[in-house]
C-alpha cells in the first residue's frame, strides 16, 4: 500500500527580501513630486500586496497604513488653506476670513486666499509622503516579523526584538479591534461612534496587557539577554568599527544627496557598510542563540529585491538627466505629464507578483 503524498506548500520569501522592496520603492517615491509617478509607485505596491499577502493578523495592517495615508493629504491640504502656501498663486478658489495677528508673528497668516497653485503645491508634497508610507505598509503586510527577527544579525537581535514588538503591536491591536467588533455586532449592541469606541476600548487595551506579560514570561523563560564572554579588545574593536561604519554611512549618504559630495559619495559609503558589517560580524559573537531552519535567500529573494533597488536606481538616474519631469512646476499652473521611461522603471516593482509563490489559503503560514 502506498502513502499518500502529502501536499507540500511553498517555500515563502524571505521576511528581509519584502522590506528591501518596499525600501527601495519608498526612496524612489523619495526623489520625485510628480504626482502620476508617485499614483503608479503606490499602485504598483498595492497589487503586489493584494496579489502575495499571506491569510494572517499582520497582513490586514495595509488598509490601515492606506488610511493613515490618506489622512496625512488631508491634513496637510488643511494647513495649507488654513495657514497660507509659501507658492504665489493667481488662481483664487476661495477666500477664507482672515485673523489679525501680532507683529512677531509675521510670516504666518490664519485665514486669507486659498490658491490652486498653494493646494497643488501642498497635494503633490503630501503624495510624496503618503507614498512612502503605503511602501512600509507594504512590508508590514508581506513580511512576517517572526521569521524577519530569525533572519536578523546576532548583534541586533535585542534591538530587532524591540522593532519585531513594535511592529506587531499594531497589527495585532487592528485584528482585536476587528474580533470585538463583531462579537458586538452578533449581541445586538452599538460597535460605532464614541459609545462603541469606549466600550471597545478596555477589551483592546487588556488584551494587549496580557500580551506584554505572556511575552516578557516566553522572554525570561528562554534566556533572553544572555551573552558570552568575549575579550575587552574584542569589545573595543566592535564598538570602533560599528561607530566608524556608521559615520561612513551617514557622510557617504549626505555625498550622494549633495553635488558637491559625487566624488567621494560612493567610496566613503562602501567603507562604512564595510566596517559596520564587520563590527555587526564581530558582535554577533556575543549572542548565545541557535536558529532553527533558517530562511533561506534563493533566487527569488535577489530577484524581489533587485526589482526594488532597480526602481530606486532608474529614479535616481531620471531625476539626475531630467529634473524637471520629477518635479513638476505649479507656477504656472498646468498638468503634471507621465515621463516615460520613468515610469516603465516604477513597473519593474511589480516583479514580486510574477516570482513569489501565492499565499496559502489557510490561515497559518508555514514558519
Amino acid at each position: 500500500m502506498s502513502a499518500t503524498p502529502r501536499h507540500q506548500h511553498p517555500t515563502p520569501l524571505h521576511p528581509g527580501a519584502w522590506w528591501l522592496w518596499a525600501l527601495s520603492l519608498g526612496t524612489a517615491a523619495t526623489r520625485t513630486t510628480n504626482p502620476l509617478l508617485l499614483a503608479l509607485l503606490v499602485a504598483v505596491s498595492t497589487y503586489v500586496v493584494v496579489a502575495r499577502r499571506p491569510q494572517t493578523p499582520w497582513a490586514r495592517s495595509y488598509s490601515a497604513f492606506a488610511k493613515l495615508a490618506l489622512t496625512v493629504i488631508a491634513v496637510r491640504l488643511a494647513f495649507t488653506a488654513l495657514l497660507g502656501s509659501p507658492i504665489p498663486g493667481t488662481h483664487t478658489l476661495l477666500t477664507l476670513p482672515e485673523v489679525p495677528l501680532p507683529a512677531w508673528a509675521q510670516g504666518i497668516r490664519l485665514g486669507g486666499r486659498v490658491t490652486a497653485e498653494g493646494l497643488a503645491f501642498a497635494l503633490y508634497d503630501a503624495m510624496k509622503l503618503a507614498a512612502l508610507l503605503l511602501c512600509v505598509g507594504a512590508a508590514n503586510a508581506l513580511a512576517n516579523p517572526t521569521r524577519l527577527l530569525k533572519s536578523l544579525p546576532g548583534a541586533l537581535y535585542e534591538a530587532g526584538v524591540a522593532v519585531v514588538v513594535a511592529l506587531t503591536f499594531a497589527p495585532n491591536l487592528i485584528a482585536d479591534v476587528h474580533r470585538l467588533r463583531a462579537a458586538r455586532r452578533l449581541r445586538g449592541r452599538p460597535d460605532k461612534g464614541v459609545r462603541g469606541l469606549l466600550q471597545v476600548g478596555l477589551p483592546v487595551l487588556e488584551g494587549a496587557l496580557e500580551r506584554s506579560v505572556a511575552l516578557a514570561a516566553a522572554m525570561d523563560a528562554r534566556g533572553y539577554g544572555r551573552t558570552a564572554q568575549v575579550p575587552a579588545r574584542v569589545r573595543r574593536l566592535t564598538t570602533g568599527l560599528t561607530l566608524t561604519g556608521l559615520l561612513g554611512v551617514c557622510a557617504g549618504t549626505y555625498g550622494l544627496l549633495t553635488a558637491a559630495g559625487g566624488t567621494y559619495g560612493v567610496p566613503v559609503l562602501l567603507a562604512g557598510l564595510a566596517a559596520a558589517c564587520a563590527g555587526l560580524w564581530l558582535g554577533g559573537r556575543r549572542s548565545l542563540r541557535t536558529r532553527y531552519r533558517p530562511d533561506r535567500w534563493d533566487a527569488r529573494a535577489w530577484l524581489v529585491t533587485g526589482s526594488g533597488v532597480a526602481v530606486a536606481a532608474l529614479m535616481f538616474l531620471a531625476g539626475a538627466r531630467d529634473p524637471a519631469a520629477l518635479h513638476p512646476g505649479v507656477v504656472p499652473l498646468t498638468a503634471p505629464a507621465l515621463p516615460l521611461w520613468p515610469a516603465a522603471a516604477v513597473l519593474l516593482g511589480l516583479l514580486p507578483a510574477f516570482v513569489t509563490p501565492a499565499p496559502p489559503t489557510s490561515r497559518k503560514e508555514p514558519s
